[in-house]
């Protein structure tokens, strides 16, 4: 029996039961894989279900008001994700009337979808012959194949989607794509992994060479970068002052309490209030500390010192952001915020 269907063999029988899987429809890989995207499935399964009960359909979603989308999508990151796949569903609606193009050309130009998202929409909707490579099966490429290409390398992903795509069963390319990524999810782990119950060790040139905690090999990343931020909670008649995002770009479309960056030789304090006046035009006064949130992203991490803060004068002028609101404290729950201001809206 050869590599493939060792896999194969190994797959239906070993897979885990998740709610994407089966009689899934294209919309419903879809929906997976763009949540799967940097995101661990156990944090996923919660989020896909609401999803589907909220969106079942392709055409309930492009026909959705971005903000419900966004405030169902709060809190899993990366908000980029669903904002690309809420405009692609609707020009899935109004250029292919609702149906989910089944060819690389179409479906590769649509808002949000790469190589990766169509390779395994594609493959697994649809059962066409490409190649899946995500962080797990480039672990296990590297490991099977004794690959010194770091997996993290510009040209990493190119060099192991070729190697994918000559491994790829062209049988059940979607079963094999999936077995692949399960393989490298449950068992080729990064640390140790359970090489007794892979069932393609034979093959395995790092398991024969007793090097597979030496791969994959992975360049050392730069330290990553941390800003100190201030923020200003702004009361004014019972009310809180709140202002959304750009639309694009990190968080876009999200609310949030104004502020940003400390400059050098500034006080938090100093910050706060003049961040707000110029996003805002209007003056301010701090009346309290509040607290101090740190939060990570892909690229950098925040350290951010928040205040409770009186109006004072001026008419609200915005600077960057696109629109304000000035709401009640329980409306809060109305908006999606970004996971930074829900680690102290709690305080409020």
């Amino acid at each position: 029996m050869d590599i493939r269907n060792k896999l194969l063999v190994w797959f239906d029988t070993h897979h885990r039961r998740l709610p994407w899987r089966g009689a899934a429809t294209p919309y419903h890989v879809w929906v997976s894989e763009v949540m799967l995207q940097q995101t661990r499935v156990k944090t996923v399964i919660p989020y896909y279900e609401r999803f589907l009960n909220r969106f079942p359909t392709l055409e309930t979603l492009a026909q959705a008001d971005e903000q419900d989308v966004l405030k169902l999508w709060e809190g899993l990151g990366y908000y980029a994700r669903i904002r690309n796949f809420h405009k692609a569903s609707r020009m899935v609606m109004a250029s292919y009337r609702g149906e989910i193009p089944s060819d690389w050309e179409r479906f590769r130009k649509l808002p949000g979808v790469g190589d990766y998202i169509a390779s395994a929409v594609l493959s697994i909707a649809f059962d066409k012959e490409y190649a899946v490579v995500d962080g797990n099966v480039k672990r296990v490429l590297a490991r099977l194949f004794q690959s010194d290409v770091s997996i993290n390398d510009s040209g990493a992903y190119k060099h192991y989607a070729k190697i994918a795509d000559t491994l790829l069963d062209r049988t059940s390319p979607g079963r094999f794509n999936q077995a692949m990524m399960e393989l490298g999810a449950i068992l080729c782990t990064p640390k140790h992994p359970a090489c007794e119950r892979c069932p393609i060790e034979n093959f395995c040139l790092c398991h024969q060479n007793g090097t597979v905690a030496e791969y994959p090999k992975r360049l050392k990343k730069a330290r990553t970068p941390e800003y100190h931020i201030a923020a200003g909670v702004v009361y004014h008649n019972d009310k809180v002052l709140i202002t959304r995002r750009k639309p694009d770009g990190l968080l876009g479309g999200l609310w949030e309490f104004p502020g940003g960056k400390v400059k050098d030789g500034e006080s938090a304090e100093q910050a706060c209030l003049r961040e707000i006046r110029e996003e805002t035009g209007i003056k301010i006064e701090i009346r309290s500390y509040l607290t101090r949130v740190k939060h990570a992203y892909t690229h950098f991490k925040i350290v951010m010192d928040v205040f409770r803060c009186g109006y004072v004068s001026g008419k609200v002028t915005l600077n960057a952001a696109t629109d304000y609101r000035w709401i009640k404290i329980e409306e809060i729950e109305n908006y999606p915020f970004p996971k930074a201001n829900h680690k102290f809206i709690g305080l409020l």
